[in-house]
């Protein structure tokens, strides 16, 4: 118990530094036992939001209530972040989890759509790259670090767009978020899918931000009208396919309001590239708007099997960026064996049956889980997620998704509503049919186990709205079952407490 005495002490002054007065020593020690307290109660309706910022504890107190955190979930077997794979990206795959080896798990948990990580000539094309320039750069791109192989990845992936040039990062994360915050400043404005991937929020510090539901067209247009001759220059961000709803932007009539109110667009479309349109160029080639957004970013360590990331845009923007973007100019360039890269980008017109095989996949297990009752909201890409709505009641089909052989995701807030809580899986074009039927089965257990299927709100209980065989995308109209904005509501300057969306790897 505290003495009464000892709330009080001097406040004078140890070489010109004033000292903190203890009664507030102590209140910070009492917030610090009430919160400790409370938390050991509640640990299971955390999340790791919940851990960004936690007032009135250090640095040291904040990562020992993380641990504290992470135990109480790894003691209720909720735990299932940071499996260990050791057999390499494929569709059936090694986990080492809690110490006990799991073998031949059909692995959901790749977006290595077109299986190009382990495609033969996309290996040999790394190695041979190897053997010519070494195992790095060893340099930034600017001075010296600029290779045959990075110029050679530029232009084909401008090509592969039909547009003027691009730009290269070492990730895809980085892409998004360096080029924002290059491009938009204080006096800019940035109106956001409030979808869009992590990267592009934090790209979104230095510049002004409004959000809108996401795909509400009704909701864009507003922003876009109350904002219109406010700002120095205002752009939309959105996703082409988004990496937790698994749907696709309304990007036609997303580009009709941009020209209408004079903004910029700019696109990430990681998901939608090799898996929509009729040449696996993503969602630009859907609605034949090559030329018509401004800015398109992705990254190659999805379709493309590798690692890195790529601004594609005009020639004038593009020198722009690759001299004012801090993270491109002072960070060393991708390694010779992205020169792989080249080989995955002609792999996407040369053996175009993997995106056909691809989508034999995902209407086959997708089909098959609507059969079963389950939720899969509105997807219309190679991620397939399906519905829990509660955290836990997430860790525990996940759990027992392992096992049963079956290596999937849990995804939880702040990556997506809590209320929308889900299991997501990555489809592959080199799952086989036996593959799938494991999933299919493995899930049939589980419901038998949780009876999730009971305690979701079904979005569909028979086959989803017809499908277009080329791409995927559900015919119906704008979805309006998103958040309200208040009417009241305007552009701020962000803060990094914005929920956002996040596949963890760009």
């Amino acid at each position: 118990m505290l003495r009464l005495g000892s709330l009080f002490c001097s406040g004078k002054k140890e070489n010109n530094v004033p000292k903190l007065p203890c009664l507030v020593i102590n209140a910070r020690y009492l917030r610090l036992k009430s919160n400790q307290n409370s938390m050991n109660k509640d640990y299971e309706n955390l999340s790791f939001k919940d851990f960004e910022n936690m007032p009135g504890l250090n640095l040291k107190e904040t990562a020992q209530e993380f641990s504290n955190y992470i135990s109480n979930w790894d003691s209720r077997d909720h735990w299932n972040y940071r499996q260990e794979c050791v057999s390499g990206c494929k569709p059936q795959v090694d986990i080492i989890h809690k110490g006990k080896l799991y073998k031949d798990c059909v692995g959901l948990v790749f977006n290595d759509y077109l299986g190009f990580t382990q495609h033969p000539e996309v290996k040999k094309a790394a190695i041979s790259a190897i053997e010519q320039y070494g195992v790095g750069a060893a340099a930034s791109p600017a001075i010296g670090g600029h290779m045959s192989y990075h110029r050679q990845i530029e232009e084909k992936i401008a090509g592969f767009f039909r547009r003027d040039a691009a730009m290269l990062y070492t990730t895809g994360y980085t892409a998004n978020s360096a080029t924002m915050q290059a491009l938009f400043k204080k006096e800019d404005l940035a109106i956001l899918d409030e979808g869009v991937h992590a990267s592009m929020w934090e790209g979104m510090q230095t510049t002004n931000v409004f959000k809108f539901p996401h795909n509400h067209m009704e909701r864009l247009e507003r922003a876009l009208k109350n904002t219109k001759g406010k700002y120095r220059n205002t752009v939309v961000v959105i996703d082409g396919v988004y990496s937790q709803q698994a749907d696709i932007a309304y990007l036609d009539q997303i580009v009709k309001l941009c020209k209408y109110y004079g903004a910029y667009l700019a696109m990430d479309d990681a998901h939608g590239v090799g898996v929509i349109g009729k040449t696996g160029r993503g969602v630009i080639e859907l609605y034949d708007l090559y030329q018509e957004v401004d800015i398109i970013t992705g990254t190659f360590s999805k379709t493309f099997g590798h690692l890195g990331g790529y601004v594609v845009s005009n020639r004038g923007l593009i020198q722009y960026l690759k001299f004012q973007s801090r993270q491109h100019i002072f960070s060393v360039t991708a390694t010779p064996a992205s020169a792989c890269i080249l080989k995955s980008i002609d792999l996407i017109d040369e053996e175009p049956f993997w995106k056909d095989k691809l989508w034999r996949n995902i209407n086959y297990l997708k089909d098959g889980l609507i059969g079963m009752g389950f939720d899969l909201g509105n997807t219309q890409s190679a991620i397939i997620p399906v519905m829990t709505g509660n955290p836990n009641l997430n860790a525990e089909a996940c759990q027992l998704l392992m096992k049963a052989g079956v290596y999937a995701n849990q995804i939880g807030y702040p990556a997506v509503p809590k209320k929308r809580a889900r299991i997501r899986m990555s489809i592959m074009a080199t799952h086989e049919r036996e593959h799938l039927d494991k999933v299919l089965n493995a899930w049939q257990w589980v419901d038998s186990q949780l009876k999730i299927t009971n305690k979701t709100n079904l979005n569909y209980g028979k086959k989803t709205e017809e499908y277009t065989r080329e791409s995927g995308v559900n015919k119906g109209g704008t979805d309006r079952n998103s958040l309200a904005i208040d009417e009241g509501e305007r552009p701020h300057v962000f803060t990094g407490d914005e929920n956002h969306q996040a596949d963890g790897a760009q």
